[in-house]
């Protein structure tokens, strides 16, 4: 039976009498502001990484304020308990690779909680399933239920730091179940609606949301803002620097999220804000292009059926759904053509297993599927854009002028999306940047559009 999802909200604890209550100054009517910050596995990466962090957050838990940390695994650990795996056995069940995975998380968890009490922070690290988050859904690609948050507060009733592991939650059966890419945000997202906080700060490897991937593009600009619809349509797209389900989270519980770089300042340092309600007053002769995003891991789904008697668009959504597969770029042919085909993208990963159970489904339809994983997905972000088509062409023109193939395009208000051969993506990145001028330290969004 499927779970309703809900938030558990927790009871306000009762003061205690622990001499350590009385060392966190109290903010709100004798109750401590709680903020929740992540931080990610390359932050994590060294001892000596460990122990910066460990001082960033020792600074925000002698500010006054009851801290709850998530942590990702450190550096490369997750693929290294992957390859770990395929030298056991060749095979491996989902719920097997999830207890493995979950370590890595755990293990942070730890690390930082011994490097906060070595600075005389008094802390406690807590596993998923300890931080009380519940999860549903298949290994490896889980989500979160409900979050029970009455250890957690118990815990910041006394006055530590709570070190959560992210990326991970129990499911009804009390096994681990993994969240899949971007689990850590997510967890964190999560922790600050459940504990009814007012934003929640992702410390990352970069200094906040560029105007394209920073490793790709030189001269990128860090955006100072950046609205929640256009935020999570960046993220969808490939911009790796928060996952797109945290962001729906944030905007559907209105926490506002702070993304900023682990070494800077939480007060002084550079960042982006992604408010908790969008507020850009947008106008039909509006539009601006503020953004490239990309991404590498893309698998193209092609699907063809002739004759068809019958539209196969909802037996293959409901199938991609019973999966929980994420699917962009959907298109198809008109049902009357002598031939149906339908098309959509699918993380790389997915793209076989995809491929496996849709062949499995229509195999009495005489259906061919083909799998195409040499393509990778390049997008323009911004507002308006169905507004002013003249975006769209700018685009296909720049890239044709390179030599750069379009083999699918899509677009809406927010984004204009085509799939590209991958090994052309990185140049088109650099190449779109340049056409859009988006290195323009004084460019105005709203002042831009009317340009």
């Amino acid at each position: 039976m499927t779970r309703t999802s809900r938030w558990v909200v927790a009871r306000r604890q009762e003061s205690r009498s622990n001499p350590k209550v009385g060392s966190v100054p109290a903010t709100n009517h004798g109750v401590p502001e709680i903020v929740v910050q992540k931080y990610g596995g390359s932050s994590l990466a060294t001892v000596d990484q460990m122990r910066q962090v460990a001082r960033a957050v020792a600074q925000t838990y002698r500010s006054g304020r009851s801290t709850v940390v998530v942590v990702s695994a450190r550096g490369r650990t997750t693929d290294e308990l992957l390859q770990l795996a395929d030298v056991a056995g060749r095979e491996r069940t989902g719920r097997e690779t999830d207890q493995l995975l979950a370590t890595g998380e755990s293990a942070s968890a730890a690390l930082l909680a011994i490097a906060l009490q070595d600075l005389g922070v008094p802390a406690v690290s807590l596993t998923g399933a300890q931080a009380g988050i519940q999860a549903a859904g298949r290994h490896g690609s889980g989500v979160i239920a409900d979050i029970d948050t009455r250890r957690l507060r118990r815990v910041l009733a006394d006055g530590k730091v709570a070190v959560v592991a992210g990326f991970q939650g129990i499911d009804d059966t009390g096994d681990v179940v993994t969240l899949g890419r971007g689990g850590s945000d997510t967890t964190a997202v999560a922790l600050a609606a459940a504990l009814r906080t007012a934003s929640c700060e992702i410390c990352t490897d970069v200094p906040g949301v560029s105007t394209a991937d920073p490793r790709v593009v030189a001269d990128a600009r860090i955006l100072s803002t950046v609205d929640v619809a256009v935020m999570a349509e960046m993220s969808f797209a490939g911009a790796k620097v928060l996952h797109p389900r945290a962001v729906e989270l944030a905007a559907r519980n209105r926490i506002e999220v702070h993304v900023r770089k682990s070494e800077e300042s939480a007060s002084t340092g550079s960042r982006t804000i992604i408010p908790a309600v969008s507020d850009r007053v947008s106008f039909e002769t509006q539009g601006v292009v503020m953004a490239i995003a990309h991404d590498f891991d893309v698998a193209r789904i092609l699907i063809r059926c002739k004759p068809c008697s019958t539209d196969l668009t909802v037996d293959i959504l409901g199938i991609l759904s019973a999966h929980a597969f994420s699917v962009d770029l959907m298109a198809r042919s008109d049902l009357h053509d002598d031939e149906l085909t339908i098309g959509f993208t699918v993380p790389r990963k997915d793209g076989e297993e995809v491929s496996s159970v849709i062949r499995e489904a229509l195999a009495d339809l005489g259906a061919t599927i083909h799998v195409y994983k040499n393509v990778g997905k390049l997008s323009l972000i911004g507002m308006g854009l169905l507004n002013h088509p003249e975006y769209t062409v700018r685009m296909l023109s720049a890239l044709a002028r390179a030599g750069i193939p379009v083999s699918w395009l899509s677009t809406s208000q927010i984004r204009t999306s085509v799939v590209i051969p991958l090994d052309r993506v990185a140049s088109a990145v650099q190449l779109l940047h340049n056409e859009f001028e988006l290195n323009f330290d004084d460019l105005d969004p709203i002042s831009a559009a009317s340009a």
